[in-house]
């Protein structure tokens, strides 16, 4: 069974960084997609950055281009998100997704419906 792990979260202050890791345990290979994604109290989940199978494809939400980095380790079955110049509303649940299904290129890292696993979440909070 494929199980996620997350880490990294915290309390942090505006303009701070945080590394947010998953690591993937119970998979056999390193072949998935994997997106972070966060919810924030009252809000719909949005997606936050995304990497493809290979870590050529990169993608990231608007409002986070530029402030965060995403990438993975396949050695050790991990994908990190860097964040950086954190703002207030930044602050939500961040939860990793895992993908291992060879799609189409046509289907996006951002579209939520495409992961299969979920981790449980961890919480981020920016106070400003």
């Amino acid at each position: 069974q494929v199980q996620l792990v997350e880490s990294g979260g915290g309390l942090v202050q505006a303009g701070e960084s945080l590394r947010l890791s998953c690591a993937v345990v119970g998979h056999s290979n390193s072949d998935y997609a994997m997106g972070w994604f966060r919810q924030a109290p009252g809000k719909e989940r949005e997606f936050v950055a995304g990497i493809g199978w290979s870590a050529d494809t990169q993608k990231y939400a608007d409002d986070m281009k530029g402030r965060c980095t995403i990438s993975r380790d396949n050695a050790k079955n991990t994908v990190s998100l860097q964040m950086n110049s954190l703002k207030p509303e930044d602050t939500a649940d961040y939860y990793c997704a895992v993908d291992p299904v060879n799609r189409p290129v046509t289907v996006r890292v951002e579209s939520a419906w495409r992961y299969v696993y979920w981790g449980q979440g961890i919480q981020v909070t920016v106070s400003s």
